[in-house]
Order: C-alpha cells, then sequence, then structure tokens
C-alpha cells in the first residue's frame, strides 16, 4: 500500500510495517536504507505535500509576511527536528515557487489520470 510517512512512520520504527520504497525521489533522511523507487522506476514521484494557501484577493504584503514568517519557523532548529521526527522534509520557498510547483503537480496528475482513461462516477 501507499501511505503517507506521516501515518506509517510509528509503524516502520516499531516493526510492524515494513517499508519497501519511497514515493519521493529521493531516500529520505529519516531512512536512509529505504529506497526511493524512482532508483527502479525513472521519474517516479507521488509525494505528498502540505502548503498554507490564502484567499486570492489577499493583499500581497500579508502574503509575503506570512510567508516570512513561515519560512522562519521552518528552519527554526526544534521545529525542524519535530517535523523530521514526524517523517516530514520542511521546504521553505516562496509563493511564486509554491504556485508553480501546485501548477507542476496538477499538470503531471491531470497527465495520469488522462493516460490512465479515468472518470469521474
Amino acid at each position: 500500500m501507499f501511505a503517507s510517512m506521516t501515518a506509517s512512520i510509528e509503524h516502520i520504527r516499531t516493526d510492524k510495517l515494513r517499508a519497501l520504497g519511497m514515493t519521493i525521489t529521493t531516500r529520505s533522511d529519516v531512512f536512509p536504507d529505504v529506497p526511493s523507487i524512482s532508483e527502479f522506476l525513472p521519474g517516479f514521484d507521488a509525494s505528498v505535500y502540505y502548503g498554507i494557501g490564502a484567499p486570492k484577493n489577499t493583499p500581497t504584503e500579508i502574503v509575503e509576511r506570512l510567508n516570512k514568517e513561515i519560512n522562519a519557523g521552518l528552519v527554526d532548529p526544534q521545529l525542524r527536528a519535530r517535523l523530521n521526527d514526524l517523517g516530514s522534509m520542511p521546504l521553505p520557498g516562496s509563493p511564486t515557487d509554491f504556485g508553480k510547483f501546485i501548477a507542476n503537480e496538477t499538470e503531471k496528475w491531470a497527465r495520469v489520470v488522462k493516460f490512465a482513461n479515468i472518470k469521474a462516477e
């Protein structure tokens, strides 16, 4: 099964679940001995990600301030250690970077849906 790291990390740590591969493009810092599926299937990436968004018309200065404070938190050693403990890999960035990431993910998964001929029911 495919499960997010945060949902399965404790089961892996307690040997109730054996990780066969990571769905991210690189090996995880938390489980460096577990290969990435992309090592066997180049280009495979089915990452789970979390982000913070704001309504479309939020003033730029508010978005920039939120981004600045969130990025400061993501590089804080204590918060970073806690997120790593949960199996997360924090990736500070800009609102523009995150927007591009979401656009790329949307395009990638749209191709998968089209290729697999998946239809909404």
